[in-house]
């Protein structure tokens, strides 16, 4: 998909986000671990939603959709023990099937086309598990090991990992506690499905988990939370467009780190529990200091300024008068996407893969960008609505991989978004 977008339009009206797609993958694997019947609500309708349901049908699960945003599931058999590289598709969050798969097959195998050392965490909390793992030439092979107890500490607080480790324990362990979980919104609603499920679960919300399965998971009903990623991002482009919007459908307990992160970078938010208010802005200033010192933007695990939000800050940053520190601590070349910004006219120095330092405010003008990042899409997308001219962006469907139909509601927003 080719995308025009032509800039310098204000955003004003209403927005609601989608559900999160992190969320939904993570529920829809978790609705496998039982033969019983499992319903989500608010399901979002992206590129890596739809690939995960393709996958839960090849492994033998029905589903059906009992209205336009719902999704009821039903595993009663899993009659595949393998995933082939056609099935996980470079997506890592494919690994969310392998605790259904795992309990309900006793053995699995599964293929990716990327270094295992991706999933290093997973397999290394797998072993902790004591479950019998052989990773090799591209495919991981794995042995279920039911526990009474095990203790366990990931080496990095992954958001995948904890899931994985979470199903496993609702079915194969009798009582499981994890140390370093990543604590996110959309772990937090795993774990409190797997407790519709039969689960009883301790700490949600913490870094340190403990599990107590139950003889069997029984079905359950659950309705997605909005994509904070989203929202936050449809909210630094309003500001930054200069236009006015209200983000309905939020949780304000998510939003506490990211409304202090932007007031630093000059936007204000007003918010109350389900509603973000986006006032206009003139213009985008550092917020006053008293130290004499540049503004850094650190992203870590949550409930700190996430990572996935770190391509939008820097988008900001280029807006707003004064230097700021990008500092990326999570992943490797995650900021690779500022040669794009400084292309269309930003200052930025990169200094190493995690670190870039942006002097604003400087305007921007429009580009054609090859393929952009998934993680950055919605950055660059900002980045073109605030340009002066016409953007092009090629491969622009990788946007919506994770942000259900954003083109079309940034659309209804004002933005001047052709899509050849």
């Amino acid at each position: 998909m080719r995308i025009r977008v032509e800039g310098k339009h204000a955003l004003n009206g209403s927005y609601r986000p989608a559900g999160s797609t992190n969320a939904a993958m993570a529920l829809l694997a978790a609705a496998l671990l039982t033969d019983k019947p499992v319903t989500l609500h608010n399901v979002p309708q992206t590129t890596n939603m739809q690939a995960m349901r393709t996958v839960a049908e090849r492994l033998g699960a029905t589903l059906s959709t009992p209205t336009s945003d719902a999704l009821t599931i039903r595993a009663e058999h899993l009659t595949l023990r393998t995933l082939t590289e056609a099935d996980t598709n470079g997506l890592v969050g494919m690994m969310l099937f392998l605790p259904a798969m795992l309990t309900r097959r006793q053995y699995i195998r599964i293929e990716f086309d990327f270094p295992l050392n991706r999933i290093r965490t997973h397999l290394e909390a797998l072993r902790d598990l004591g479950q019998e793992v052989s990773a090799a030439n591209g495919a991981l092979e794995c042995k279920a090991q039911p526990w009474t107890r095990k203790e366990i500490t990931l080496i990095q607080t992954s958001v995948t990992a904890t899931a994985v480790v979470l199903m496993l324990a609702a079915r194969l362990g009798k009582e499981t506690i994890i140390h370093n979980a990543a604590c996110e919104p959309h772990v937090q609603e795993l774990a409190h499905l797997l407790c519709e499920m039969g689960a009883h679960i301790e700490g949600i919300g913490s870094n340190a988990l403990r599990v107590i399965s139950p003889p069997e998971l029984s079905g359950a009903e659950a309705t997605l939370g909005p994509d904070i990623i989203e929202a936050a991002s449809i909210a630094a482009i309003v500001a930054m467009s200069g236009g006015r919007a209200q983000i309905d459908g939020v949780r304000r307990a998510e939003l506490p780190m990211i409304t202090k992160t932007y007031k630093q970078l000059g936007i204000g938010l007003d918010c109350d529990e389900q509603v973000i208010f986006v006032p206009k802005h003139e213009t985008l200033t550092l917020s006053d200091r008293e130290e004499d010192t540049d503004l850094s933007i650190e992203s870590a695990p949550w409930p700190a300024f996430p990572s996935d939000l770190a391509a939008i800050a820097t988008v900001i940053a280029t807006q707003a008068r004064g230097s700021v520190l990008i500092h990326e601590k999570l992943f490797n070349n995650r900021l690779l996407f500022v040669d794009k910004l400084k292309a269309m006219g930003a200052q930025i120095v990169l200094c190493d893969p995690h670190r870039a330092i942006v002097v604003g405010a400087t305007p921007l003008h429009a580009i054609y960008m090859d393929t952009p990042d998934v993680r950055a899409g919605l950055g660059m997308l900002g980045a073109a609505l605030i340009a002066r001219g016409t953007s092009v962006i090629d491969n622009a469907q990788v946007i919506e991989r994770s942000f259900a139909g954003v083109l079309g509601k940034l659309q209804a927003l004002g933005a001047k978004i052709t899509i050849e």
